[in-house]
């Protein structure tokens, strides 16, 4: 702790007096500085055989702000390395890591990095550094307009949490990068760090302001965002029928509305995040007077209030507002949950909340870039407890993190473990370390793991693949749904064929349509029944089907899948669909009626309205009961398939039609219970 107090006074010490950024970046240029260590007799600035130029310029620069010599900061990596980070063909890139992550790991806790262009020019050039990190790639040429790779960039941003986040850094890195190639510049980056130090910068002035300060004062809550204020982008609350302008403000626990009078705002009203009230959020339609016409509201409902409230976030086109006040609700909601449901207690749940926060800053930040950079903003993408919400196997990812947290809470002696957590970003708090024996074969840097994948990122990229694979899926989806009921209709109709073809088969059987067919399947059945065999013909079945798929998808390897060819019914005109609509009604209304006098029928029987019929209702069920209770199970099957296969045969054919008959007059007997239609009074007072 002593050697950790006395680096970090000579960091401040250096931030005090301006040479901070001399340190982490020269007036000179990057060859001007090769040759500089060239010819450098200090032990700080020497060459490392197996690294490119590059990589040593940026190893001393790690080294400067460590401490510490190069040699000492290799001998440390040798001695702290498992062998197989070690190894040949790896050890450049790791090495490289192993000395920015570290370096990171302490600079990063300056207060005011985000705002020294010095900072982030160096984070950038470690990224170019890990691209060519070999002294084998000394002849790839480095200059003010070279952009890096996906991969660099999510082994280098995610050490300082306050940049990106390991769960959700790749869909960031998509977006910063969108508008040069898939390669992201220095300009955009350093553009996207100068706005999201601005956010935070608003965020710690918001926070300590006046505003709500008795709301939010006993839990500590940050503001992270406010709308509402402008009269062109106004926010309005629907309770019932009434709607209110006013000021919508969201903290780390809870949503804030205040209702506008004519130049001050009424008292709050709060709506929960934190505690579990079985909260509902969702994107909801409003309009005047209670009436859905426009998508732009959010609903919030909870067992605390009495009826749900809206928040309509009104614009002219779109409901990109709405999308993003969504967005950030949901991500409160669910970091509080996550902490609930995995009991996260003490600094450990302060710096989960401080996870979500951090993500709807950097939301923020990606708002202020400039158009040309900054496309279509997919809010859920870009907040980690949303992304996991929509991810495959984003419980697993939770649970992951979950285990990650709960780790770091156990280990609180060891030397290999290099925390830097979004508290210790904000609070500017010193290095956490781990336990010793948990982490001997590895070297970790908060979620990143030096010369490997952290269980984090394995979770990440497992949950990615399969999140592609739905994706396809889904894009095959809504490639095929077709308009129109009728033609949905004769797609159903030609999906189920086969099916429709055995039933009609399986009828004619029944039927006696073909009496030689129905006798031997007849016999078939009754021989299966009586042996006991009717489990094995439905194993049988499923391995048929089974070996049908394997067979089909063997032969069809490589091959898509053909066509299902529908021809569509007659296009009808606007009148024509109106008539088709009404019958359909009609015969829906129809056939509800006819299920409610059945009903209706069943409790007048269990009533013992009418007395005939109760009595034969009463053997009826009697019987059936006794033979339940005293004959054997495959008996009972045996006497029902015979009863009703052989019903329409030749020789039960005019039994048949009169025991039917006379079931029809006994149904017909039988009254309905009586029925009382009330109608509620509409109360149309108005609030």
């Amino acid at each position: 702790m002593a050697m950790m107090s006395k680096t970090m006074d000579l960091i401040e010490g250096f931030v005090k007096e301006g040479s901070f950024k001399w340190v982490l970046s020269r007036k000179t240029s990057l060859d001007e500085e090769f040759e500089e260590m060239e010819r450098s007799p200090s032990g700080k600035r020497k060459w490392i055989a197996e690294l490119s130029p590059l990589a040593n310029v940026i190893v001393g620069r790690c080294s400067r702000i460590l401490d510490v010599s190069m040699d000492e900061l290799q001998s440390n990596f040798e001695r702290e390395a498992s062998e197989t980070i070690k190894s040949p063909a790896n050890y450049a890139r790791n090495f490289l890591e192993y000395s920015c992550l570290r370096a990171l790991s302490l600079a990063a806790h300056i207060t005011g990095h985000l705002a020294d262009r010095a900072f982030r020019r160096l984070t950038f050039d470690m990224m170019l550094a890990w691209e060519i990190p070999s002294s084998s790639q000394s002849g790839v040429k480095v200059d003010a307009d070279s952009t890096v790779c996906l991969e660099a960039f999510c082994r280098i941003a995610p050490a300082i949490p306050t940049i990106a986040e390991v769960i959700t850094c790749s869909n960031l890195f998509d977006l910063l990068s969108s508008s040069t190639g898939n390669r992201l510049s220095f300009a955009i980056y350093d553009k996207y760090l100068a706005g999201l130090d601005r956010v935070i910068k608003k965020m710690k002035s918001q926070s300590e302001s006046a505003l709500l300060a008795g709301l939010r004062a006993e839990r500590a809550e940050k503001i992270l965002e406010i709308d509402g204020t402008l009269t062109t982008q106004p926010v309005l609350e629907h309770v019932g029928t009434s709607a209110w302008p006013g000021r919508l403000t969201l903290t780390d626990h809870a949503l804030y509305f205040e209702t506008l009078k004519v130049v001050t705002y009424d008292k709050p009203k709060a709506y929960e995040l934190a505690e579990d009230l079985k909260q509902v959020i969702k994107p909801e339609l409003t309009g005047p007077w209670g009436s859905r016409l426009f998508d732009k509201a959010v609903m919030y409902k909870s067992i605390k209030l009495s009826e749900p409230v809206f928040m309509e976030f009104p614009e002219l086109t779109g409901h990109s507002r709405r999308d993003y006040w969504l967005a950030i609700m949901l991500e409160i909601f669910y970091a509080h949950r996550f902490i609930e449901k995995y009991n996260i207690t003490g600094l450990e749940r302060e710096e989960t909340i401080l996870k979500a926060s951090l993500g709807i800053l950097r939301l923020q930040a990606l708002q202020d870039l400039p158009q040309s950079s900054n496309p279509i903003l997919q809010y859920e993408s870009l907040l980690m407890f949303n992304l996991c919400d929509k991810l495959p196997g984003g419980d697993s990812i939770l649970e992951t993190l979950a285990n990650s947290i709960s780790s770091r809470k156990k280990d609180k002696r060891g030397s290999h473990f290099y925390s830097l957590s979004p508290r210790a970003m904000l609070t500017n708090l010193g290095v956490v370390s781990g336990s010793e024996e948990s982490t001997t074969d590895r070297l970790l840097v908060g979620d990143i793991l030096v010369g490997g994948m952290s269980p984090l990122e394995k979770a990440l990229r497992d949950s990615r693949v399969n999140y592609k694979k739905v994706e396809l899926a889904q894009a095959s989806v809504d490639g095929v749904k077709v308009d129109g009921l009728d033609t949905n209709l004769a797609l159903m109709k030609e999906l189920l064929y086969p099916v429709i073809e055995i039933g009609k088969l399986l009828l004619s059987l029944a039927l006696w349509e073909d009496p030689i067919k129905s006798f031997f399947f007849c016999c078939f059945s009754t021989f299966i029944i009586i042996r006991g065999w009717i489990a094995y013909a439905t194993i049988g079945l499923l391995l048929f089907m089974a070996l049908f798929i394997l067979l089909t998808k063997l032969t069809n390897q490589g091959r898509s899948i053909e066509e299902l060819k529908v021809v569509a019914p007659p296009a009808m005109n606007t009148m024509e669909q109106l008539l088709a609509v009404q019958n359909a009604i009609s015969q829906v209304e129809e056939f509800v009626q006819d299920g409610n006098i059945v009903l209706l029928k069943l409790r007048s029987l269990l009533m013992a309205v009418p007395s005939q019929a109760t009595d034969m209702a009463i053997l009826a069920l009697a019987g059936t009961a006794i033979c339940l209770a005293l004959l054997p199970t495959r008996l009972i099957t045996l006497m029902t398939f015979l009863e009703v296969f052989t019903r329409y045969s030749p020789p039960r054919r005019p039994s048949t039609e009169r025991w039917t008959r006379r079931l029809r007059e006994w149904w017909f007997s039988i009254p309905a219970a009586p029925v009382v239609v009330e109608r509620e009074k509409e109360d149309k007072k108005k609030r």
